[in-house]
């Protein structure tokens, strides 16, 4: 008679120091769900937001009456810095008492800074530990947006019109040549002034008068001192996902899907996407045949170009060449590691595109455990 095969390990990691860290406990407590208890032993990991891993019980990760949930306290952890461990040590003190248990492979449910940018990844190939998502480059110049673009550029994919402002903090804010008047001529208004290194909306301003200018840059320059000053692009917001094949075959597009925003909403901001939900969502998007094709020709590209792994989420601005007539698909972003809350775009495209929830994150395990295909490869599987 035999027993049950062991179960895999599984390091879900979430919270973070970065501004993301509560929609990274929201995305890590679907996650969490997901995942089958016959088949995995789930270990979950939250990161204060100083910085402290803790055990954490993986209960109160939702959004309810508009509190937001947060890794406060518990039992201190870890990571096994030698390839040997494969694990998780508690600690008292600081000072390291044991392993508390091996892990098969990781789960970094972490958005922004010290999770989407690299940096986690780097610590996971160095502890020599499979991990879902992207290597450290792919994650850390999807992060950097100006990056992202100079990368999507050079793959002959088109970007908004943009200027980078680097050390745009402290007093430099106040200047009034932050922007010549060339470059305000050039872009236009409205635009919109963000964090380079950031997501899900935080730090970004809508600028409809240059007077507003000065604190939209300082409102961004407090996230990150690498700001981004974007033209509109109008046009209609499209996402598409993309994800890891099962066989070591090209990776696979979803179904796109199209954001709308409600009468009296200016833009997809943390409120809109979040908390207030005044937003609504076609899944899939009413596109032509021809045009969903191209989006996700075109996601597939976007996610070769920049190297990614496992997964990734594309978002479009779907707009009309003004000489020809034509579509034109402009990339807005590239995420490495998508939402997977409840509302989250990447989880309701692949749903729609006849993969579930369980099944998604099943798939994204098993890409992680056992790389193979092009965008695949990596030191530690990631």
């Amino acid at each position: 008679m035999t027993g049950k095969p062991r179960r895999t390990r599984v390091a879900v990691v979430f919270g973070g120091r970065s501004a993301e860290h509560a929609i990274s406990c929201v995305s890590a407590g679907s996650v969490l769900a997901a995942l089958d208890p016959d088949r995995y032993e789930v270990v979950p990991v939250g990161i204060t937001r100083d910085g402290g891993w803790v055990l954490h019980d993986g209960s109160a990760l939702a959004i309810e009456g508009g509190r937001l949930p947060e890794v406060t306290d518990g039992t201190a952890v870890s990571l096994v810095g030698d390839p040997a461990g494969r694990g998780l040590a508690v600690l008292d003190a600081g000072q390291a008492l044991g392993r508390l248990t091996e892990v098969d492979v990781v789960f970094p449910v972490l958005h922004g800074a010290y999770g989407e940018d690299g940096t986690i990844q780097g610590l996971l190939e160095m502890s020599g530990l499979p991990y879902v998502g992207s290597g450290v480059f792919a994650s850390a110049a999807s992060m950097d947006k100006e990056f992202t673009k100079k990368l999507l550029t050079a793959a002959g994919i088109p970007q908004g019109d943009h200027v980078v402002l680097r050390d745009a903090g402290g007093a430099v804010c106040a200047d009034p040549d932050l922007l010549d008047e060339p470059a305000r001529e050039r872009l236009g208004l409205p635009v919109f002034v963000k964090p380079s290194r950031a997501g899900s909306s935080i730090g970004i301003t809508r600028v409809t008068d240059w007077a507003q200018f000065p604190e939209a840059v300082a409102t961004a320059a407090a996230v990150d001192p690498k700001v981004l000053v974007e033209a509109c692009v109008p046009g209609r917001e499209i996402e598409c996902g993309v994800l890891a094949a099962r066989d070591g075959g090209l990776p696979e597009a979803s179904v796109p899907a199209e954001i709308r925003l409600r009468p009296g909403t200016d833009w997809y901001d943390f409120s809109v996407k979040y908390v207030d939900g005044a937003v609504d969502v076609d899944v899939p998007a009413q596109l032509t045949p021809e045009q969903t094709a191209a989006a996700q020709e075109m996601s597939r590209r976007a996610y070769f170009a920049l190297d990614c792994q496992g997964l990734a989420r594309v978002d479009f601005f779907l707009t009309t060449d003004p000489e020809t007539g034509a579509d034109r698909w402009v990339v807005n972003e590239v995420n490495t590691m998508p939402g997977f809350t409840p509302t989250s775009m990447f989880p309701q495209v692949w749903a729609a595109s006849g993969v579930s929830y369980p099944e998604l994150v099943d798939r994204l395990v098993a890409s992680a455990l056992h790389p193979a295909g092009p965008g695949q490869a990596g030191p530690a599987g990631g």
